[in-house]
């Protein structure tokens, strides 16, 4: 049994930004594979103007965010909302509620509305006192205007279970398998494998970065310390500027080639992964995935899968004392962090538990179940 999915919430496909246009990309095109019909729907303003990507169609709305600012998210929202009202879409998955629970009251109601809530949002530093209190308003709103609910994190199924008297599915990010890495990509950025310390991270500041790089400040080590990241924004033209005069610091920008990326983070001494509120990082999976050593910010999001196979830090002066003690992960943490992506967070598993979970919440709204004997073999997969 196919099912007619729409995928909103995000910039749109193929991944140009983050960490919902990341699983935006895998999901969809895994559920093609799968038989489905799914459509992604895109900014206008994403670079990628075709309506066909590996088989996902894709609808672009009109996102006034380059004219307006921030407003220009809901009306985005709203667009993609309204032109889901002309469908008729079995599931809907919306990723994230910042901008789109407020006209929750518009979601289709012959479609199944599932909400992926995201981290606690309201937690996030770079938000005013005024703004993290409608977060929260919006995440009470994403509850109610949703029959359905994922958690990417089990800190966060918990604190959404524990707080709202839900029960959320549990479904993580996802990371690929590499068996390989490139070193001829290092060249391009002027790297030399085992001698530079890496982070990748949105430019935000509860990720870390500045505390990281502070403390990484405080050494005197000679290896390069590389950020990945769009500094386009203010915090990241902050940093920039913050340590324009200190050489080790090397800012790359954003990098969306997998490859590059993967090769980047399989061959870097020290991996840091600062990120402090949210679910499961589509980073750290990466990392983990590429083999990497792992230094992580110590808290329960992070612990929750890395367990005790990695490097901690609180603070500045705590990176320092990782930097200079040059000791680091044995093979034995890499490789468990490795069979972790493989027993629980590959794209394949993550694509399957999303699969299941649309087909059990479609049945369940329906009036009778099984209706034949191929939606049952479908539920029980």
């Amino acid at each position: 049994m196919g099912l007619k999915i729409a995928i909103l919430g995000t910039r749109g496909v193929p991944n140009n930004y983050g960490g919902f246009e990341h699983i935006a990309g895998y999901l969809s095109r895994g559920l093609v594979q799968k038989g489905h019909e799914v459509t992604v729907y895109n900014s206008s303003k994403h670079p990628y103007q075709k309506t066909e990507w590996h088989g996902v169609q894709i609808i672009h709305c009109f996102d006034p965010e380059y004219l307006i600012g921030v407003p220009g998210q809901f009306v985005y929202d709203l667009n993609c909302i309204l032109d889901t009202r002309k469908k008729n879409y079995d599931v809907i998955l919306m990723l994230g509620y910042t901008s789109s629970s407020v006209w929750g009251f518009l979601y289709p109601s012959k479609s199944i509305v599932i909400t992926n809530m995201d981290g606690m949002e309201w937690q996030r530093k770079k938000y005013s006192k005024p703004v993290r209190k409608f977060l929260k308003i919006a995440e009470n709103l994403a509850v109610r205007s949703s029959r359905f609910h994922v958690a990417d994190s089990p800190v966060i199924k918990e604190y959404l279970d524990n707080k709202y008297g839900i029960n959320s599915k549990y479904i993580a990010y996802g990371a690929g398998l590499y068996p390989a890495s490139d070193e001829n990509l290092l060249v391009e950025y002027g790297l030399i494998k085992n001698e530079y310390f890496l982070l990748m991270a949105r430019m935000e500041p509860e990720n870390n970065i500045e505390m990281i790089l502070d403390g990484y400040c405080l050494t005197d080590s000679k290896l390069k310390f590389v950020v990945i990241g769009n500094t386009g924004n203010r915090f990241g033209k902050y940093l920039v500027e913050k340590y324009k005069n200190e050489k080790r610091i090397v800012f790359l920008g954003a990098i969306f080639d997998e490859i590059k990326v993967q090769s980047i983070t399989a061959f870097c001494k020290l991996y840091f992964h600062g990120h402090s509120v949210g679910g499961t990082n589509p980073s750290l999976l990466d990392a983990m995935a590429s083999k990497a050593p792992l230094a992580i910010h110590d808290n329960a999001f992070n612990r929750s899968i890395v367990k005790e196979n990695a490097l901690q830090f609180q603070n500045a002066a705590d990176v320092r004392n990782l930097v200079n003690a040059n000791q680091y992960l044995n093979e034995t943490h890499i490789n468990n962090n490795f069979i972790t992506i493989s027993n629980e967070y590959t794209w394949d598993q993550i694509i399957s538990k999303y699969e299941n979970y649309f087909l059990a919440c479609y049945l369940s709204n329906r009036e009778y179940y099984p209706l034949n004997r191929e939606e049952s073999i479908l539920y029980k997969r």
